[in-house]
């Protein structure tokens, strides 16, 4: 049973922005939901009623039960593993208490890209699917190419889908089992359970890159692969059916993404904590910074870049014309 609560803009204890005792976030609503035993959520699904919106979703909290972890739960929920752990700081991933109050990410800032085809964001390990109807948006949970072996950046688009597909090893795969005393692997890996590409594949223009499922689901979002984007068993199904060959693919590396909704302007941050944050006139881009028609907090910028959430939280808002006129006729 869900439990809706008043929309107050609050979401979850912290600093606010103004007058406010919590930090803003996207959501419209938080709701409280009893974690059990349904199907994983294939895909979250947004209808979009402005062709240029840029936020959508709403987070919202489960209770954990005995025998969950932040993976279970994120799982459950589209969500990877770099997206429960950074929602809930404070909660052990492996152990969390029986009946804790677990964050499910849900809301979302759209990437800067065109609202077309595949959108893919490595700096928050998500993809998003655009049909042509302009009317929505789907989002998955991914894994991505780890260091040394990343994921190309670019626009490219689907040559092939391919349902129960084969895998061939490369050299370097056998290569890398031999070195791990593994045992060694077949020439050509057959369809079935122990394939590592799931039942459904998309052969992309990348070279070496497919989208696909995978057999060992509880690694999403994290950056694991050799390069290709791994989903969800139950995710891939659902995507297959949606695309078409020549189906645009825009991958890009966004780790602070900013969008409006309605007067209030929202940042959500997918930094590398091993990194550091970036200096905050390089986070926020200049055609914000620069403009008397935006008021930003950099002291909420400053906070949310820190904190590293993956949850978009107002930082600003519209300047109102009253407002403009008064300091035109002080200055």
């Amino acid at each position: 049973m869900k439990k809706q609560i008043p929309d107050r803009g609050l979401c979850c204890p912290g600093k606010g922005l103004g007058r406010a005792t919590a930090p803003v976030l996207a959501g419209l609503t938080l709701a409280l939901v009893a974690a059990v035993g349904t199907p994983p959520v294939e895909a979250a699904v947004f209808q979009l009623t402005d062709p240029n919106q840029e936020v959508v979703g709403r987070a919202f909290y489960v209770k954990s039960r005995k025998e969950d972890t932040l993976l279970d739960i994120g799982r459950q929920n589209n969500m990877g593993y770099d997206d429960m752990r950074h929602a809930n700081q404070k909660v052990d991933t492996w152990v969390p208490k029986a009946g804790s109050d677990v964050l499910v990410p849900e809301s979302f800032v759209l990437p800067d890209a065109p609202h077309q085809g595949i959108v893919l964001n490595l700096a928050e390990k998500r993809l998003y699917f655009y049909p042509s109807s302009g009317r929505e948006v789907y989002t998955f949970a991914i894994s991505i190419g780890r260091d040394g072996l990343n994921t190309p950046k670019g626009r490219f688009k689907i040559t092939a889908k391919v349902k129960d597909p084969t895998w061939t090893p490369t050299a370097q795969h056998h290569a890398d089992r031999a070195k791990e005393g593994r045992e060694p692997l077949p020439a050509v890996v057959p369809a079935g359970p122990d394939n590592p590409l799931g039942q459904y594949a998309l052969r992309t223009s990348a070279p070496s890159i497919l989208i696909h499922g995978t057999n060992k689901p509880w690694g999403l979002g994290m950056e694991v692969s050799r390069g290709c984007i791994r989903m969800y068993p139950e995710g891939v199904e659902k995507l297959f059916p949606m695309v078409s060959v020549n189906e645009p693919i825009t991958i890009v590396d966004q780790p602070y993404k900013f969008g409006w909704r309605g007067n209030d302007l929202y940042l959500e941050v997918h930094r590398d904590p091993e990194e550091g944050a970036a200096p905050l006139h390089d986070v926020v881009p200049a055609r914000l910074a620069q403009s008397p028609e935006v008021a930003l907090d950099w002291e909420e910028v400053r906070r949310v870049v820190e904190e590293n959430t993956g949850l978009p939280q107002r930082v600003g808002g519209r300047q109102s014309a009253a407002n403009r006129l008064y300091l035109d006729m002080i200055f």
